[in-house]
């Protein structure tokens, strides 16, 4: 964003201190009164160039003027997906999920648009720290997409739900896989439904991770070996 000049400046603050004291902008014509413009197109110059310069979201009228803040013009859309309760990364367990709120995300840091289908779910458990995935984190689903081999998933096996990774070979029955060694792959007795497949992750901050703490174990039986 280009720096403002010291007279762009000063219209500025008028601006901004007018709207504090009276609840409304000034005039074109109020502006150049202030600061004896010669005429109102001068005052019309300050503020294009005060929108040129990031600080009006489009050209005002005469009684439209609004301060925003420089950050407004970096803002790009956000998308509010569906926060449906928590999923387990672990061993499979009978709930029923329940909306808790929604998870905000902007588009381009998402990385494609969200459909109605798409929806979040918080991680419980540490099966699949293999792919990154720990406890606390969102994943974000697509619901209705075709699973193929390899994609990580949340799914109903035998009416119980859980995350793993969908595997499907030589068109053999597919089963779910955990990406850690202490859980063991899920073959469905009776049905297998795919809720949604995984197209985002979001990471919170937290202390050491579940992966962290299989990392120093691993290490610690390296060592005792």
């Amino acid at each position: 964003m280009e720096p403002l000049t010291l007279r762009q400046q000063e219209v500025l603050e008028f601006i901004q201190t007018t709207q504090q004291r009276s609840g409304g902008a000034p005039t074109l014509r109020e502006i150049a009164a202030h600061f004896r413009f010669r005429s109102v197109k001068a005052a019309a110059d300050h503020v294009t160039a005060l929108r040129r310069k990031g600080s009006w979201p489009a050209k005002p009228s005469a009684r439209s003027l609004r301060v925003v803040s420089p950050l407004e013009s970096l803002r790009r859309p956000v998308a509010d997906i569906p926060l449906y309760g928590s999923i387990p990364a672990g061993f499979a367990r009978e709930r029923q999920q329940e909306a808790k709120g929604c998870v905000s995300l902007d588009l381009a840091t998402l990385g494609f648009r969200p459909t109605p289908r798409t929806f979040a779910l918080e991680v419980r458990g540490d099966s699949m720290i293999g792919r990154h995935i720990v406890d606390g984190d969102v994943v974000i689903l697509e619901h209705g997409k075709t699973p193929r081999n390899g994609d990580v998933v949340a799914a109903l096996v035998d009416n119980e739900s859980t995350l793993k990774t969908f595997v499907q070979e030589h068109g053999q029955a597919p089963y779910l896989k955990a990406e850690n060694p202490r859980y063991p792959r899920l073959h469905p007795v009776g049905e297998l439904v795919i809720q949604g497949v995984m197209v985002g992750l979001v990471r919170k901050c937290r202390r050491q991770n579940a992966e962290g703490r299989m990392q120093n174990e691993e290490g610690g039986k390296r060592n005792e070996g």
